[in-house]
């Protein structure tokens, strides 16, 4: 798919939106222990879209939730089918007064296609080239998604929220990096954007734009 050439996205009624990337995940686990070790590390095919949070996950998924109790709440939100993700909304929602969101499937995670399952080492070992093009944003992984495929589906699903006020939205990595390119035109290396776990990046109202006030915050 093309990325349409630019992004910046903007909606009259908006005043705010807030991406908060799900807590860590089981996988993000075995991933982090795989690099610290320096072992590949390779997840059961078929199973992305049902990793839950880890422990630490729920954890972090609390303290972003509280954090958002101290600010208006959201009145409109969206959510990666994802569980991880689906259990961070869950999370938050104990603590802050969360709308009931729409589970969208375009705020799923890029598809890795072949090399879905691989952390960097294993990704390394298996396909060299692939892994030095991973953040080139027209790049698509064989099988798989560019980032730039990933921003067209986050344009569409952003698309249907415009007429809230305060948007909430709830996803991956990838979709945040997709979401920044959308509202501004930027689009970097995905590697220069981190994005931490369960943190949050915001938007807000300045004139006829949305501006970036805040990228991988972590409350």
């Amino acid at each position: 798919m093309a990325d349409g050439g630019g992004g910046k996205v903007s909606w009259v009624s908006v005043e705010r939106l807030t991406a908060v990337r799900h807590g860590e995940s089981t996988a993000n686990v075995l991933f982090e222990r795989g690099r610290r070790d320096g072992v590949p590390v390779v997840l059961p095919p078929g199973g992305d879209a049902d990793v839950p949070l880890s422990e630490a996950g729920w954890g972090q998924a609390a303290r972003a939730g509280r954090w958002l109790a101290g600010g208006d709440p959201p009145d409109a939100g969206a959510v990666s089918p994802y569980l991880r993700a689906r259990q961070t909304w869950e999370e938050m929602a104990r603590y802050a007064p969360l709308p009931q969101p729409r589970v969208d499937g375009r705020l799923r995670d890029r598809d890795m296609g072949e090399l879905s399952g691989l952390n960097e080492i294993a990704l390394r070992e298996r396909a060299p080239e692939e892994a030095a093009r991973l953040g080139e944003w027209g790049h698509r992984l064989p099988g798989g998604e560019s980032l730039s495929d990933v921003a067209d589906r986050v344009r569409e699903a952003l698309g249907e929220l415009g007429a809230a006020r305060r948007v909430l939205v709830v996803a991956h990595d990838a979709v945040i990096v997709a979401l920044r390119y959308v509202l501004s035109g930027e689009r970097p290396p995905a590697a220069s954007w981190p994005v931490p776990n369960a943190s949050v990046s915001r938007w807000v109202r300045d004139g006829d734009r949305l501006r970036l006030v805040a990228f991988g915050y972590r409350p």
